[in-house]
């Protein structure tokens, strides 16, 4: 008999579940039950929305990352200048100073603003650095020139990453979010889709009993490895 696919599995676990299952029935001539066709253009519905859902999270969270990156950046800069001011070398202690001069107007308090506005102060910040008097103190400081680059390189980085949040998020007023998706299509596979297979493999096996197997498979294998991850996570003793 067909299990029911555990609710407790994760939304990329059921969205998995959901594909398999569509790839399985689109090599069967199952079609022609127009029961069974009704069922499975909703689970096809129902996955595309939740594969959206997940792609816009994904999105979010490398857009997180990439801002992270871009702040390292930033106080890997503090650091190294206020290292340098400090220095017995008079000529580098005086690079130091013209870098931290330009360096204070914006201070590490930017990767405390919102994305927009941090985008733009270290967009103004590369352009300072990058005028010629700066540039020749830049090149008095070991590693000074090699942080900026990384600045920049993360800067561009995260931009190309809100690119894509961006367009992600555009699909939000009109999608629901991923843990909303979810309980929807885990109650089609369920409620609908496992209850028929369950009475048609009964009523004709012939025609039925194979792709009833293989879905039966595809939520047992799921249901294994949502089992073992619990078993995993309970408290010992």
């Amino acid at each position: 008999m067909i299990d029911n696919l555990k609710s407790t599995s994760r939304v990329t676990e059921v969205d998995a579940v959901s594909m398999r299952m569509l790839g399985v029935y689109q090599t069967t001539s199952l079609s022609s039950d127009p029961h069974l066709s009704t069922m499975f253009t909703e689970l096809e519905s129902l996955s595309a929305a939740l594969t959206a859902a997940i792609n816009r999270s994904k999105a979010e969270s490398d857009l997180e990352e990439k801002d992270e990156a871009r702040d390292t950046q930033i106080r890997a800069l503090y650091y190294l200048v206020m290292g340098f001011l400090h220095h017995p070398n008079a000529a580098i202690q005086q690079a130091a100073q013209t870098v931290d001069k330009v360096f204070e107007k914006y201070g590490v308090s930017i990767t405390g603003e919102s994305y927009a506005t941090e985008s733009s102060l270290i967009a103004s910040l590369l352009n300072d650095l990058s005028k010629q008097k700066i540039q020749d103190a830049i090149a008095l400081l070991p590693g000074c020139a090699d942080v900026i680059t990384a600045l920049q390189a993360a800067q561009q980085a995260f931009e190309a990453a809100r690119i894509t949040y961006e367009q992600e998020k555009a699909q939000e007023s009109t999608q629901a979010s991923a843990t909303k998706q979810k309980p929807q299509l885990v109650a089609l596979i369920n409620d609908k889709i496992v209850v028929y297979l369950r009475a048609m493999e009964v009523v004709d096996v012939e025609t039925y009993g194979a792709f009833a197997r293989t879905i039966a498979t595809i939520i047992a294998e799921n249901n294994e490895v949502v089992k073992k991850r619990r078993k995993k996570e309970e408290p010992v003793g």
